[in-house]
């Protein structure tokens, strides 16, 4: 049987039977990977306590189908401590990967991006800046990198975006209006003005709620509540 042990990061979890979850999980070489794990009865089952969020792990996983079997996981270090909003913004990274990134493709950049904004995550950065750049390169995995170059081929104060073309001039109609001179600041990421990442945020949120199909992400509550 094809077995293979890499480093992994939990994304979801949730319930099957018979003391079963089935989890995704974000690994180094294999990309997303879906796979069953069996927790025992035991209130303090080891692995049941590994099968949370934000814990550098190293798994073996077997089985060549879409569903693979967890044989073993081991913790490598300590979870990253995240609370507050910088916690929630954790779940929100989770909830993209789960809900954009296809099975069994290999995102390396991705991974190493995700570890990278747990850690600063961790140290309570700046949201803004670590929420950006990972949606940046997720973006890139998904091979829908932004491109700027229309901006300096047109001269259109204003432009939005639209899914399969990407920016394009603003209609007077238009609700959500991208400035083009914070654009500009944006493809040269010159992000110390405040209105400037107010505009990259809203960028942003356009790309993935059509990616989304305009179905809102849970993550997003959480911050609403607070």
């Amino acid at each position: 049987m094809n077995e293979l042990e890499q480093n992994a990061f939990l994304l979801h979890s949730r319930p099957y039977r018979d003391n079963k979850v089935i989890v995704e999980f974000l690994t180094q070489q294999q990309g997303k990977v879906s796979a069953l794990a069996y927790i025992g009865t035991s209130v303090k089952s080891s692995k049941k306590a590994l099968l949370q969020p934000f814990i550098p792990l190293q798994i073996v996983l077997k089985g060549q189908g879409a569903l693979k079997t967890l044989t073993r996981i081991e913790s490598q270090s300590k979870s990253y401590l995240l609370t507050g909003e910088h916690l929630y913004s954790g779940f929100y990274l989770n909830e993209l990967q789960v809900r954009l990134l296809g099975e069994n493709v290999p995102v390396e950049v991705l991974y190493q991006q995700y570890q990278l904004s747990l850690v600063r995550l961790s140290e309570r950065a700046p949201l803004e800046s670590i929420l950006r750049e990972f949606e940046s390169v997720l973006l890139d995995e998904l091979g829908l990198t932004i491109d700027y170059s229309v901006l300096f081929e047109q001269d259109h104060p204003y432009y939005h975006y639209l899914p399969e073309q990407g920016l394009v001039p603003a209609a007077e109609n238009i609700a959500v209006k991208l400035p083009k001179i914070h654009l500009l600041q944006i493809a040269e990421q010159q992000l110390a003005d405040k209105a400037v990442r107010t505009t990259y945020k809203l960028l942003m949120r356009q790309v993935f709620e059509y990616l989304l199909d305009g179905k809102p992400l849970n993550s997003r509550k959480l911050f609403k509540r607070n």
